[in-house]
């Protein structure tokens, strides 16, 4: 019998972990090796245990799964990544993508979906999930450049976003990405001139509407 593909889950969510892990461990041909809560747990738990596929969640905080992604193959150059995902919108897929993602898997087909990617990735393919497929092909035929505002803002200045439309105070925000508050300020000033925005109530509504956070 074949060595059983090792998985090391990355969720910040106890619960979620606990869904994934029975739904992979229930195949007979992949276990759940390790888990972690964050980023930098990530990073530790696969260079101690080395796991053939690593799922992401991308919502994290500090260190969200894009921005580990990269992170993970500098330790571990041979792990895929499948990422797992909230967001419905094509700048979330091709951001996964070109940070290295061998699978994007979107949170509502996620039980459907997720064993599969994983068998596909660790045989040295791709998976995306259907709604990404229909999201890559949306920008192929209508071009980068179209409606979607999310795609003007930097990774980075999503991150600001995301953080003020949460509640978090410029201070926090500084601290959790170990820069300057006079930095995050000036994120914020470029977020609202590229959004077109005037003040945090917007933007904390703009980040409903395109799924950026939940209520």
């Amino acid at each position: 019998m074949s060595e059983k593909i090792r998985v090391v889950l990355v969720d910040d969510h106890e619960m979620v972990r606990a869904g994934f892990r029975g739904l992979i461990n229930d195949h007979t041909d992949m276990e759940v090796v390790g888990e972690a809560s964050n980023g930098q747990e990530a990073i530790e738990t696969v260079k101690r245990i080395k796991p053939d596929v690593a799922v992401i969640d991308i919502s994290m905080p500090g260190m969200d799964g894009l921005e580990l992604i990269p992170r993970l193959k500098d330790v571990n150059p041979t792990i895929k990544v499948v990422l797992l995902s909230m967001h419905e919108l094509e700048y979330f897929v091709v951001q996964a993508l070109e940070q290295g993602a061998n699978g994007y898997v979107t949170k509502s087909s996620a039980p459907e979906d997720l064993v599969k990617s994983i068998r596909k990735v660790h045989g040295g393919g791709r998976f995306l999930s259907e709604k990404a497929y229909e999201l890559l092909a949306y920008r192929i035929t209508v071009g980068s450049d179209h409606s979607d505002p999310v795609s003007k803002l930097s990774q980075r200045e999503k991150q600001i976003l995301v953080g003020l439309a949460q509640g978090m105070t410029v201070n926090e925000i500084a601290q959790n990405y170990c820069i300057s508050p006079k930095t995050v300020n000036t994120y914020r000033a470029r977020i609202m001139e590229k959004l077109d925005l005037k003040n945090n109530v917007e933007m904390a509504l703009f980040a409903l509407r395109n799924s950026l956070i939940e209520l």
